[in-house]
């Protein structure tokens, strides 16, 4: 397993963090429990999960796996904190069951939702504590002041943010420096092959301020993962069929198109697809580490095969002529209200 230092910390990450948004919903905790064994005993030592996975249960089970095995030390727990009306443990239909002040990043919120986030994870302190979405109706000062208590009171070591606009992260970063508050030591933005606007500005100003960016949606959603022939009709068990809504939207004729021709790359060099995107995502400038989020023990065990691998400049070339630098054919930010930019199925 490959590490790589994050930013200006002297933290080390390996270069495949596990994602596991996939547990309890679908994964059973059995496999779970399973996947989460091997990848810490193959070198993956970032886990990320949020206080709404599962409506909590994500973390549940990543609390009771990492007691069972007694390896909280080898491991980097990340979770975060929602920005929308959602709490752990309630639908999110029902709007009776929520207050004024059970969602948001005020600081009210921000310091219940850690303290619930340690309960369930069976830990003292989190690792990486993350702002899932920005909260652009709060002001910067009330956020930072947060998390940096949080910092200060030993319950977080670091914190991010998820899937926020370049403009706001350097705001997070400056307004720390200004105000002696916690820096923002990572940010997890959506990132693969089908949707590279991030390379426009994010991972430049990240590079330059030193800042980690862990990736999700490497695979994008399995298109990229050759599970796709057609956009009439979606795979067995797909997050686009299980879930719908935006995950649907993700999906596009031309992403399904550019996926096709990314399976013959793929098979061309002797990798999987799903390998194949895992790498590319992986060695691309400024990627700290991608998340993989598999399903089942058998897929990670493919999927780890990628870690020590390096992106061969041809295929680079290849996948480039598939979709440009900095460009977009389905949109992975259709969860970011601050993203304008609409791409049509």
């Amino acid at each position: 397993m490959q590490y790589r230092i994050v930013g200006k910390t002297g933290l080390n990450v390996s270069s495949l963090a596990l994602g596991t948004d996939n547990f309890a919903d679908p994964t059973p905790e059995s496999e779970a429990s399973k996947i989460l064994d091997l990848a810490i005993s193959e070198g993956v030592n970032l886990i990320d999960t949020g206080d709404v996975y599962a409506d909590g249960e994500g973390e549940k089970i990543i609390g009771r796996t990492i007691k069972k095995l007694k390896k909280r030390d080898q491991v980097l727990i990340a979770t975060k904190i929602d920005h929308g009306k959602r709490r752990p443990g309630y639908s999110i239909d029902d709007p009776s069951l929520f207050g004024p002040n059970d969602h948001g990043h005020s600081r009210l919120n921000i310091i219940r939702a850690c303290e619930n986030s340690l309960k369930r994870l069976q830990t003292d302190y989190i690792d990486i504590y993350q702002l899932h979405r920005p909260s652009p109706n709060i002001h910067v000062d009330e956020i930072l002041g947060a998390m940096t208590d949080l910092v200060k009171q030993g319950k977080v070591r670091y914190i991010g943010t998820s899937t926020h606009p370049t403009w706001m992260v350097l705001e997070l970063v400056m307004r720390s420096k200004l105000n002696g508050y916690s820096r923002i030591t990572f940010e997890q933005p959506p990132y693969n092959l089908l949707d590279r606007r991030i390379e426009n500005e994010l991972i430049p100003m990240c590079s330059k301020h030193g800042i980690g960016l862990i990736t999700w949606a490497p695979m994008a959603m399995g298109v990229l993962a050759g599970r796709y022939e057609t956009h009439d009709e979606y795979p067995d068990n797909s997050r686009a069929l299980l879930r719908g809504g935006f995950y649907a939207d993700r999906v596009t004729r031309k992403g399904i198109e550019v996926g096709l021709e990314f399976t013959k790359i793929a098979q061309s060099c002797n990798l999987t697809p799903a390998q194949l995107s895992i790498l590319w995502t992986k060695d691309q400038e400024g990627i700290t580490a991608p998340l993989i989020g598999p399903r089942t023990l058998e897929q990670l065990k493919d999927l780890l095969q990628v870690s020590d691998m390096s992106l061969d400049e041809e295929i680079k070339l290849k996948c480039d002529n598939l979709v440009p630098e900095g460009s977009v054919v389905a949109d992975f930010h259709n969860t970011a209200d601050w993203m304008k930019t609409k791409i049509s199925n």
